[in-house]
Formats: structure tokens, sequence, C-alpha cells
């Protein structure tokens, strides 16, 4: 749950602070600065927790765990988060060019504005939707979770890879997702005693 409101909050606070327009010159001077600066900070946690995150859900699967999906699961998840770490560090460096009282060149700020857009819309998140296709398909192959879980899984990623490019609010639906899982697993664990090693 804590990857899901910080990378949501991230999301939030680095695209409020990117113009909709590439015409638009970003003033980061101001309140759009101090939001991006923000989500530079936030992200690094997000992606620790997401690594956490990782590990819990890795751990479902027990022992029945498949090998060519998990390295999937495993393999698209860490690209996400790397691509999430270069868009945010991206938007970092632009803010660090205002931070100098340079200033500022329209076309780097254009070009920066579309790459960052580019990694975290289209190729970050599209490898968040082959993470959640995968461990659907796990959760299916290994009946660790119910049946309709891997269902909402499939729908929630169909949604990532098709729907994606229409608005980039649409990157909020991965931490939604996650939040929902997680609530998910913590209501049908609470209560069992702890498993021995």
């Amino acid at each position: 749950m804590l990857f899901a409101l910080l990378f949501a909050t991230a999301i939030v606070l680095l695209r409020s602070a990117i113009p909709d327009t590439p015409e638009t010159v970003p003033d980061w001077s101001g309140d759009a600065g101090t939001r991006l600066a923000i989500a530079v900070g936030l992200m690094p946690f997000a992606g620790v927790a997401f690594l956490w995150y990782l590990g819990v859900l890795r751990d479902t699967f027990g022992e029945r765990e498949d090998k060519l999906f998990s390295s999937v699961f495993l393999g698209s998840g860490i690209l996400f988060v790397a691509m999430m770490f270069i868009a945010t560090a991206i938007a970092g460096g632009l803010l660090s060019i205002v931070d100098t009282g340079l200033e500022q060149d329209t076309s780097v700020g254009v070009v920066s504005r579309a790459i960052v857009l580019q990694i975290s819309n289209v190729y970050a998140l599209r490898m968040a939707a082959i993470f959640m296709l995968s461990l659907g398909t796990l959760w299916l192959r290994t009946g660790a979770l119910p049946k309709w879980v891997s269902l909402f899984t499939y729908a929630v990623a169909a949604g990532l890879l098709f729907v994606l490019s229409l608005s980039i609010w649409v990157a909020l639906i991965f931490p939604a997702w996650a939040f929902a899982i997680s609530v998910f697993l913590l209501a049908r664990d609470f209560g069992k005693p702890a498993q021995p090693a």
C-alpha cells in the first residue's frame, strides 16, 4: 500500500508540474517547481516500496512458482521501476537548470518534456501492464489467489496497454490496482498465524 500511495502522489505532482502542451514553457521557479522537486524526492522511495511489493507478490506463489512467468514478472517489474527512475531523473535535471539561474532553452524543455512523458506513459506503464499480465497468469497457474483476482488484473492490464495514450492520468490506474491487491492480501491474511520458516 505504501508503494501505491507514494507512486500515485509522485505521479500527480510530476504530471501537474509538466505543462499539458509542448508549446507552453514551464515556469518551475514557483509552485510547479516545488511540486516537481517533491515528486523527484518521492520517486526513489516509491521504487524501493515497489521492490518490497514484488517480494510480497512473489511470496503468494509459494513452491508452485512457474520459472518462465516469474522471469517475465520480475523482469518487467524491475524495468518499470528503472524507467520511472529515468523519467523522474530527467525531470529533476530540468529542475536543476532552474536552480542554477541559467536561462532556459525552450527546445531543451520541449524535448525533455516529451522524453519524460514517453518513458513514463508509454514504456514504463506498458511494462507495468506486462508485469500484471504475468502476475495474473502466475496466480491462475498456481491457484494462489481466486480466479477473479487474475481476471481483474488482466482487465486493468489491458487498460494500461491500450488506453494509455488517451490521458496522462491513466497512469494512476496502476497504483490504484496495487492498493486494491494489497488490501485484498492483507484482508485475506488478517488473523492467520505466521507460518514457521
